[in-house]
């Protein structure tokens, strides 16, 4: 885990889910994903959208070429949890097909103007995925 990922972790843990900076304003989680070749667990910060009783999260990787190592991760073992604010949540990864994906990431793009950035910067369809929760 980088350092920089390190202090988001940490600050969202100390303040309820709530992170500043660049981050101010928006919601975020942290997503627990399992190496797809590892098995090595690891924690990702990401901005999310609620969508119904679930949360979507968007492969950006920040506009790059390639998917960020999380989106592997989810493909090949989706069952796994999200921190949300102060709960811990068991979750169900899916990736969206095209019709769903695309409704949510144009909200997002309205809401948070940097996915919009992020899509410019790349030719690739920036994947988004459902988390939905787990009873």
């Amino acid at each position: 885990m980088s350092d920089w990922n390190a202090g988001i972790i940490e600050e969202f843990r100390g303040n309820s889910g709530v992170v500043g900076g660049m981050f101010e304003g928006i919601p975020l989680l942290l997503l627990h994903h399992v190496g797809a070749k590892t098995g090595t667990e690891r924690v990702s910060p990401l901005a999310y959208q609620a969508v119904n009783d679930g949360f979507a999260i968007f492969a950006s990787k920040a506009g790059a070429d390639s998917n960020p190592d999380w989106h592997h991760n989810l493909l090949a073992n989706p069952e796994t949890k999200v921190e949300a604010g102060t709960e811990t949540v068991a979750v169900s990864a899916r990736m969206l097909s095209d019709e769903e994906r695309q409704p949510i990431w144009d909200k997002q793009k309205v809401a948070h103007g940097q996915f919009a950035e992020y899509e410019a910067k790349t030719d690739r369809v920036i994947p988004v995925f459902l988390l939905e929760k787990q009873s």
